[in-house]
């Protein structure tokens, strides 16, 4: 019986003296779940890899229709369709708020500068109109404007190959319009315009 005393009690002087710790590092429910999509969307949401999307700052409506189109078999991933099987409807809410806080950030990244300003052209011509200001805001699209390159060509894949169609048909529409009038070279225009954003 003392020895259960002793041990309970340096029990209470370890975690009293941790106490002031502890509660420096505190995080919330939300960020927890959130530090799980790190190691592919980068700290906080802003992706450091080419595979992955930045998050940070997405409206949360478009990060819980996306992670219920992922859980509901309607959009192609690897394996954000499992990931997303994992968390219910209120974490989706909790995460969506937490990464809507988060500044989206930019990084240097490879592209062609000689297709900048094509791409810039083109995409006011055929994106501005649901991708505003350069293709660094959006309200009902996702942000474009530094995300990385090979993440948007991957993209571009899955929508002229209509993975993504069901509920994106202007993107497919103006995406198989501009590829018409201006070919594979001005899509990959358009996406070097994008990578060279900071």
């Amino acid at each position: 019986m003392k020895w259960k005393i002793a041990t309970s009690g340096a029990v209470l002087a370890a975690a009293l003296a941790a106490a002031p710790f502890a509660q420096a590092v505190e995080i919330s429910y939300a960020e927890v779940m959130a530090h799980t999509c790190a190691g592919c969307h980068g700290p906080n949401g802003s992706s450091v890899g080419p595979a992955a999307p930045t998050i940070a700052g997405i409206n949360p409506e478009l990060f819980i229709e996306a992670m219920r189109d992922y859980r509901d078999g309607f959009r192609a991933g690897t394996i954000m369709p499992r990931i997303a099987k994992g968390y219910s409807d209120e974490e989706y809410k909790l995460m969506a708020e937490f990464f809507a806080k988060q500044p989206f950030k930019r990084y240097d990244q490879p592209h062609d500068a000689k297709l900048v300003e094509r791409g810039k052209r083109l995409h006011d011509r055929y994106c501005e109109k649901c991708h505003e200001n350069g293709g660094k805001a959006s309200a009902e699209a996702g942000v474009l404007a530094g995300q990385w390159l090979p993440y948007l060509q991957y993209q571009m894949e899955d929508y002229l190959a209509g993975k993504r169609e069901y509920k994106e048909k202007n993107m497919k529409n103006k995406l198989t319009e501009m590829l018409e009038k201006e070919g594979q070279e001005g899509l990959k225009a358009v996406l070097n315009f994008y990578a060279s954003q900071k």
